[in-house]
């Protein structure tokens, strides 16, 4: 059934589908008609509610990931735990990771990318790091950890999967073409 009223119900129908095609599709393939058609309303209510499609995305679009987990192991473990954790991340994370890449060529889209890269994987790795370039480790290990992340994007049939321990008995992973 259309919704037509302006109530929060219709907003929060809008903002559940934008999130679900965002993290699905990208920011590209996703048109304020294919949100709409999924929240069953009209397309001006998008517009309405939302003022923009570049706004509805950056409303919905947002990434945390806790970074607790990398201050509970010892500095020589902690590229292991940060591989561990790009692994684990639930397809949701991903998703939203990956929706803020592919969108990031739109302004205020790749103004979010980088406060969301900064503040999820650049400063808690810098924070952790020694020495006067922490800051350029923490960059290249947050670099090397989105483009990990970004072999699970829809459409590059990748998967991550343990494959062996080596001889210091850290799991090694591999990333595998179906």
């Amino acid at each position: 059934m259309l919704q037509t009223g302006s109530g929060s119900t219709t907003r929060d129908a809008i903002h559940e589908a934008a999130a679900r095609l965002f993290r699905d599709q990208g920011f590209a393939r996703t048109t304020v008609r294919r949100i709409a058609a999924a929240a069953g309303t009209d397309p001006a209510l998008v517009i309405r509610h939302f003022k923009s499609k570049e706004l509805l995305f950056l409303e919905t679009m947002h990434l945390a990931v806790d970074n607790e987990p990398l201050f509970d192991v010892p500095l020589e473990q902690l590229g292991e735990r940060l591989a561990e954790l790009l692994l684990d991340l639930d397809g949701t994370a991903r998703g939203i990771f990956l929706a803020l890449v592919h969108g990031s060529g739109e302004p205020q889209i790749l103004d979010r990318l980088r406060e969301t890269h900064e503040k999820t994987l650049i400063a808690p790795l810098r924070d952790r790091l020694r020495g006067p370039d922490a800051d350029l480790r923490a960059r290249l290990a947050a670099a090397m950890s989105g483009g990990s992340t970004a072999c699970g994007w829809p459409g590059t049939r990748a998967c991550w999967a343990p494959t062996a321990r080596n001889s210091s008995g850290a799991t090694a992973r591999s990333c595998r073409r179906s």
